[in-house]
């Protein structure tokens, strides 16, 4: 039977309001009861070892880190810290939101947890400055998507599981795009601000006896990202290993700081628990449909598609973006990344030849955009109910924040570089 009908299979059942993981479980199983030639017991079976991997247990600890940091009080200190040394730049506070969304990136790997936590404060202190509501809401979508590309990244974790990389290796090849990502945002902050295309009052210029003091509250939760990068480089430990210190760090300072009681205790293990089984359902269930898509040869038919079209390398990275960025609008983004990576990572290393690490981050950072795209981006919703301001005055004002992050994605496309420089200059690959 033509692979064609399970994607069809899927599209319908998502069309029709059924969620994403149960969409790919189900449409799996219509295609193998429609094909007759394996048995269901095919699914438990693929799920069985698809799920029997221990970096799963990064993914858990990397979340419940994020919740931690995010009810610790380090979100608020790291605030302020961005305030105080940039709170006079042009554009305010705008580019303190981006700032500070860079220093949390290192303990957050969840874009929304970054959206959701450290957005709260930022939206409601830009407003407290006198910026439109929607206006701060877009900075703070922007930006929170920088959060699953600088490391920890829970979607890095789960691409290398299916790619087969090493975590660190991603972790470590995020960095670079991650910081270029944050400089573009501020960039065009600063544009936008000195043409007067918004309204983003600056602040005055902190004393230096305040930026000290703020750099001293906020050190200990600076010290947690370059701690889990030396980590990362110097290889004293394992991916897991370092999501299981960020807990217990962000434990202990929680505590050191006064925010921390058994009840938010309780709180952050249900809320990550809670993220936790959603992402391992939908692995779970993309792990069969993957495996069919592969079994029945559609990267091939795709390939030899895509090359009938053209043979020029540019041009064919210049489709795939534009197909994932498409697709990122429209489907969650762990989803994606679980049905993409099988279809696709044969076609670029066995005929373009690109490095599975630069596929990753190819496909990562155009599917994050797509989480601050209409009609369906996530961080754009999580923004909205923050912010209380009207869905579409917040899409108006992402749209110019989106020239910088599709800027980062052609600069990380097309110069590998980018993303190989440091894993290639320390060793790890």
């Amino acid at each position: 039977m033509p692979i064609y009908i399970l994607l069809l299979l899927f599209l319908v059942l998502v069309l029709i309001g059924i969620p994403v993981g149960f969409s790919m479980i189900l449409s799996s199983a219509l295609y193998i009861l429609l094909e007759g030639q394996l048995s269901l017991f095919i699914i438990a079976q693929r799920i069985s070892s698809g799920l029997d991997s221990f970096p799963f247990l990064s993914i858990a600890l990397f979340v419940l880190a994020g919740e931690i940091f995010n009810r610790s009080g380090i979100a608020r200190r790291i605030f302020d810290f961005a305030m105080s040394v940039f709170g006079h730049f042009k554009g305010g506070m705008g580019q303190v939101n981006i700032v500070a969304s860079i220093i949390f990136a290192g303990m957050s790997g969840v874009a929304q947890a970054d959206a959701a936590g450290l957005g709260t404060i930022e939206i409601e202190a830009m407003v407290e400055e006198g910026y439109d509501p929607s206006l701060a809401a877009a900075i703070t979508s922007a930006s929170s998507i920088i959060g699953p590309i600088i490391p920890p990244s829970v979607i890095m974790i789960i691409f290398a599981l299916v790619a087969r990389v090493s975590p660190a290796i991603m972790f470590v090849g995020g960095i670079i795009p991650g910081v270029i990502m944050g400089l573009s945002l501020m960039a065009m902050v600063y544009i936008r601000s000195a043409t007067g295309k918004i309204n983003a009052p600056s602040r005055p210029k902190a004393s230096f006896s305040r930026v000290k003091e703020t750099f001293i509250r906020a050190l200990p939760a600076i010290i947690a990202p370059v701690l889990l990068v030396v980590g990362l480089l110097s290889g004293v430990a394992t991916v897991s290993e370092l999501g299981a210190l960020l807990v217990l760090y962000g434990i202990v300072l929680g505590y050191l700081y006064g925010e921390f009681n058994l009840k938010t205790i309780f709180i952050c293990f249900r809320n990550a628990l809670v993220i936790y089984s959603v992402i391992t359902f939908i692995i779970a269930a993309a792990v069969p449909f993957g495996w069919l898509v592969a079994a029945r040869g559609l990267p091939a038919i795709l390939a030899n598609f895509m090359l009938s079209l053209t043979e020029n390398y540019y041009l064919i990275l210049l489709l795939m973006n534009i197909l994932f960025l498409i697709a990122g609008a429209f489907v969650e983004t762990t989803a994606l990344v679980l049905m993409i990576t099988p279809i696709f990572l044969p076609i670029v290393v066995g005929q373009l030849g690109l490095n599975p690490v630069h596929f990753g981050l190819i496909l990562i950072v155009n599917l994050l955009i797509g989480a601050n795209t209409p009609p369906f981006g996530v961080c754009l919703f999580i923004v909205q109910e923050i912010s209380k301001a009207p869905f579409e005055k917040i899409v108006k004002e992402i749209v110019p924040f989106l020239i910088p992050l599709v800027v980062t994605l052609l600069l990380v496309t097309f110069f590998p570089a980018l993303t190989l420089f440091l894993p290639e200059f320390f060793g790890l690959i």
